[in-house]
């Protein structure tokens, strides 16, 4: 049996902290599609053809997906083949902010999440810190991946 689970997310941008989320997905399913869509709540700061190439470049495996969508998790999840959801909870808001979207998500279409703890020594990196980082002159390369993909877009 093929497992494959969707990691949904704006990746904006997309950090060390997930990375290590997926290579750890990676030892419970078969295949791992990053699903990058835009959070209607948020102006992103990358665009999305450059979070997808910046992504990419992070993996060299046939079992991590990268791709776009839109509308809701669950009919991405559904049309890509996916059984589960993988999320990362970092504190109490997290977990508050998730669980009951999981649950909404199992009650509407039975596909599971899971949740995963980071790794502590990316535990308080976030997109939004990193983006205000790098707005503000700083260096990003201790938090992100292959960073002057992000920087050339710009």
């Amino acid at each position: 049996m093929n497992t494959k689970a969707c990691f949904p997310g704006s990746f904006d941008p997309f950090t060390k902290g997930h990375e290590d989320l997926v290579k750890r997905a990676l030892d419970l399913f078969d295949e791992v599609v990053i699903a990058v869509g835009n959070n209607t709540s948020k102006t992103s700061f990358f665009s999305i053809e450059t979070r997808l190439k910046h992504i990419q470049s992070c993996f060299n495996s046939p079992r991590v997906i990268v791709q776009a969508f839109s509308g809701l998790t669950t009919e991405f999840c559904k049309a890509s083949n996916c059984t589960h959801i993988v999320r990362g909870l970092r504190d109490t808001k997290d977990f508050s902010y998730e669980v009951p979207i999981a649950l909404l998500n199992r009650t509407m279409t039975e596909i599971e999440t899971v949740f995963l703890l980071p790794d502590p020594q990316f535990f308080a990196i976030n997109s939004s810190i990193i983006r205000e980082i790098y707005k503000s002159g700083g260096k990003i390369d201790q938090f992100v991946t292959n960073p002057e993909m992000l920087i050339t877009a710009l």
